[in-house]
């Protein structure tokens, strides 16, 4: 089970690493043939693998500059707002924004800033700690046999350690308009990451929700709700 998390960390960090597209790589991708979705999860993977060699926490300082090194990785990359409000999901919902008052509307925009601040910094943290036990790890991102012809894709990889059976990921490519790839979603055997996040959060609301004594056309409580989850997201155990 540890095993299984720890692949799931790493695969978490090229997910996070492959969310969204720079708008100059956006630029030049408009001007250039386009890379295939086995192309991006290759050369993420290589990114992520070259911030890994020459990570040391061993040290404070050490863990804070790899952490920083990581974190300029994924800034230019990651669509943290996107990937926040999926996290939301229906409190950051169309139907649920549309249902609020304007100044709701004005709320939930709001947090939704907020959110995406909180879970950019956990993220970045959380994965940068647990990524470190893959610096040695064999990988291999298996060559589709056929051409891609899809909107969306799967993408696999072999993650392989000293001691542990090897694990099979699985990458869901969506293409942009512009012929880019981006991961939507990773699935290690069972476990689906985006499910995870999601599952949290709705847990996370529930509790606040009874704790509040919410009833179900309270605006106001839920936004008291959302505030309550992002508020204390990371703390809990």
């Amino acid at each position: 089970m540890i095993a299984r998390m720890s692949v799931l960390l790493f695969a978490a960090g090229v997910l996070i690493a492959s969310l969204g597209v720079p708008a100059q790589a956006q630029e030049a991708k408009s001007e250039a043939p386009s890379i295939s979705a086995y192309d991006t999860v290759f050369n993420t993977t290589e990114r992520v693998m070259d911030v890994l060699a020459t990570a040391d926490d061993s040290t404070e300082e050490g863990l804070t500059s790899y952490i920083g090194a990581l974190r300029g990785v994924m800034d230019d990359v990651v669509d943290y707002r996107g990937f926040s409000r999926a996290v939301m999901g229906n409190f950051a919902s169309k139907r649920y924004y549309m249902s609020l008052s304007d100044e709701g509307r004005a709320t939930l925009r709001d947090q939704l800033e907020a959110f995406t601040e909180v879970m950019s910094q956990n993220l970045v943290e959380t994965y940068a700690k647990g990524l470190i036990a893959f610096a040695q790890a064999e990988i291999e991102v298996v060559k589709p046999e056929g051409a891609e012809s899809a909107s969306i894709e799967s993408v696999y990889q072999k993650i392989k350690r000293a001691n542990d059976e090897p694990y099979s990921v699985e990458y869901k490519m969506r293409q942009s308009k512009d012929g880019s790839w981006q991961l939507v979603n990773v699935i290690i055997e069972d476990v689906n990451l985006g499910d995870i996040y999601r599952s949290q959060f709705d847990s996370a609301a529930k509790k606040y929700a009874r704790s509040l004594k919410c009833e179900s056309n309270d605006s106001a409580c839920f936004e008291q709700v959302v505030q309550s989850v992002i508020d204390n997201w990371g703390k809990e155990g």
